[in-house]
């Protein structure tokens, strides 16, 4: 783990553990395990108890994000605009569960209580970029999107280091 980061923090004082916790997160994207444990280490409380913590507040995570992360709104005007449809229709298209990220390390799923585009019901975001009045059969459309964005990508490099 980067040592500047533990270097901020008195070593033995538990009253950083979240501060620790969010600096480690803004550096790698989640919490990675040898970061737990040099945590741990550092601020002397058991590896199971910065589990605890690391768990148990939504704002952090065990996994890194993919590379496009898709959040599904579930406030009340989507939902009443059936947003449990479009959520449905992804998670059958990406192969995982809200929560999840695709083996390929391009899609994380994510549900969010409101996105605030209340208008456009139902919305999702994905990245910086807004879809409003999603419908389930535009799903596939609009990750094919990123998909190809992907596969451009990757072509591009190839004949770079070619």
């Amino acid at each position: 783990m980067h040592s500047h980061i533990l270097e901020k923090y008195h070593q033995k004082d538990r009253s950083n553990l979240i501060a620790l916790l969010q600096d480690v997160q803004e550096v790698y994207g989640y919490l990675p395990e040898k970061a737990l444990r040099d945590i741990s280490n550092h601020i002397d409380i058991p590896l199971s108890g910065v589990y605890g913590v690391a768990t148990f507040y939504n704002q952090f995570r065990l996994t890194p994000l993919g590379k496009n992360v898709i959040r599904v709104c579930r406030g009340t005007a989507c939902h009443v605009k059936n947003s449990a449809n479009i959520l449905t229709a992804m998670e059958t298209e990406l192969g995982i569960q809200s929560g999840q990220t695709t083996r390929d390390k391009l899609f994380t799923l994510e549900t969010v209580a409101c996105i605030g585009a209340c208008s456009i019901a139902p919305v999702i975001n994905i990245n910086e970029e807004y879809y409003g009045r999603v419908t389930v059969k535009e799903i596939p459309r609009i990750l094919n999107k990123y998909k190809k964005e992907e596969t451009v990508k990757h072509k591009l490099e190839e004949k770079v280091s070619a």
